[in-house]
């Protein structure tokens, strides 16, 4: 069973409403990505604790994706697939943290404007990184809509910048008869979080169920709920957004697609492959053109979000894209579904000796999830002796409460078990069986329990990443010679190992708000 109507066991396929009016031939069309947050944290998936009215009514008057998965955990490579529709290793200088977008690659944005349609951006775009050093003349996201801010004093951690209003602006600029593309880019939830964010929430933290990799503390808990509530605050914008969709009249003719580009920033979730990291929220509406509150099981990816946006536009997919349009999956049809899906990682933060990334590709199914590490002698986040470009040690953490706690020497036994899941070196294949251990948690690579799954997803990895043409299978490594592209901060010349004066200068400082 695919698509259901919610709560009811039925294999039958549901056809879209009848539309009462003529809808336009070209529908507008609103992405919507939040920053760092993980598939389960709304209500509409089940999460008590966690209150996001507006993301639950856009599931239950659209379809609400339950497989849906980032092609990587990394803010620039994952912004750069919901754009053209390629993976990391496809993508070039724009598959990892602070590149540039390569000037001949295809993009949504610049397809649709091309095809008369109207299109912006406010929020967090393409980003982090410099998308004009490689020659592109055009904003990946469009006209740009970040003057107006927040009239009130907003708590600490969130972004000032008045998303709606933004959004009004784009709306009221240019050819009113032109279809809309527009880029909504909460930079919610993304670190950092006000610390005392959990003493203004109605509930209590018993509330909020704790991922079994990380310690089960207070401090964990009072993490967590400063990071819901950047979730709900993002909500609240979002459902501004839609009201003036409503006020205008256009909220039945827009197709509006919410996800996120990536995983929370916690331990073994943000910068991994695990589905902590890449398994997303994903809910779609496009009034009455589609049939509400239905739910979709099949497995889609990212690099699909471009080929749906163009066809709904009426548009080819783009030159050089991996995805499929999600369309018929909107329709209640069936035979579009993924078997598998594919990710993968090469460098976030510059956290290793001469630049090096920790390289690393997945392939998963329903069943199972494959993992492969090509240098799983270096440290996966960093490690504990080299400082990165945000300041920290294990650098591809977040600076976090719950990593400081984690980190504490005086933790190392009674935290034994979580940092070995979190921080320790991992050996070059893992696989996990996601009925009996969602949490990927115990790997099944070297027990010889599952040895044909293993060789049927080690191939099918393998067969993929040469179909696509990932430099990395055919043993080539290009990105240890892209700069990363920091252009303020610590991180602007970063592009070597640390010397010993500035690993003393950096030792121990806090860590910035990192991207």
């Amino acid at each position: 069973m695919l698509i259901s109507r919610r709560g009811l066991l039925t294999g039958a396929a549901v056809l879209p409403l009848a539309c009462s009016r003529r809808a336009p031939e070209r529908p507008n069309l609103l992405l919507v990505v939040a920053d760092d947050q993980s598939w389960p944290h709304v209500g509409a998936y089940g999460d008590k604790f966690v209150h996001t009215p507006v993301f639950d009514r856009i599931a239950k008057e659209g379809v609400l994706f339950t497989h849906s998965f980032s092609v990587c955990p990394s803010c620039t490579p994952s912004r750069t697939a919901l754009l053209t529709g390629r993976y990391p290793w496809q993508a070039g200088e724009a598959g990892v943290l602070y590149g540039t977008m390569p000037a001949g690659m295809p993009v949504v944005t610049h397809q649709l404007e091309d095809a008369g349609y109207r299109t912006g951006f406010t929020g967090k775009g393409w980003a982090p990184g410099d998308w004009r050093a490689a020659g592109m003349k055009r904003h990946p996201n469009g006209k740009e809509f970040n003057s107006r801010k927040q009239h009130s004093q907003v708590a600490p951690g969130i972004d000032e910048r008045d998303y709606a209003a933004n959004f009004a602006d784009f709306l009221a600029d240019g050819d009113q008869a032109k279809p809309f593309f527009f880029w909504f880019g909460s930079t919610e939830p993304h670190r950092v979080y006000d610390p005392n964010a959990s003493d203004r929430m109605d509930r209590k933290l018993a509330g909020i169920t704790v991922p079994s990799y990380l310690p089960d503390t207070e401090t964990t808990r009072k993490d967590l709920a400063a990071y819901y509530s950047e979730i709900e605050w993002y909500d609240q914008q979002l459902g501004k957004a839609i009201t003036l969709l409503e006020e205008r009249g256009v909220l039945e003719d827009t197709l509006i697609i919410v996800t996120s580009d990536n995983g929370m920033p916690f331990p073994r979730a943000k910068v991994n492959l695990y589905d902590g990291g890449l398994r997303m929220p994903l809910a779609m509406r496009w009034g009455r053109k589609v049939q509400g509150g239905r739910t979709a099981s099949a497995l889609v990816s990212h690099v699909d979000i471009p080929a749906t946006l163009l066809a709904a536009a009426g548009q080819q997919n783009l030159n050089g894209a991996a995805g499929r349009s999600l369309l018929p999956l909107l329709d209640g049809k069936t035979d579009v579904a993924r078997g598998h899906v594919l990710a993968g990682m090469e460098r976030h933060t510059m956290c290793r000796p001469d630049g090096n990334g920790y390289p690393m590709r997945s392939v998963r199914t329903r069943d199972f999830l494959y993992i492969r590490n090509f240098e799983p002698d270096r440290w996966p986040t960093g490690g504990p002796e080299f400082v990165s470009s945000n300041k920290t040690f294990h650098g591809d953490i977040d600076g976090a409460p719950v990593k400081d706690e984690m980190l504490d020497p005086a933790n190392a036994k009674r935290f034994a078990r979580e940092l070995e899941l979190c921080v320790a070196k991992r050996p070059g294949e893992e696989l996990y069986h996601l009925a009996s251990d969602p949490d990927q948690e115990h790997n099944l690579a070297q027990r010889g329990s599952h040895k044909e799954a293993l060789d049927q997803l080690r191939g099918l990895l393998e067969t993929d990443l040469q179909t696509t043409g990932d430099p990395r299978i055919e043993g080539r490594d290009p990105w240890k010679s892209y700069p990363y592209r920091q252009t303020t901060g610590f991180g602007a010349s970063f592009n070597t190992a640390l010397s010993e004066e500035q690993r003393d200068r950096f030792r121990g400082g806090k860590a910035h708000k990192p991207e």
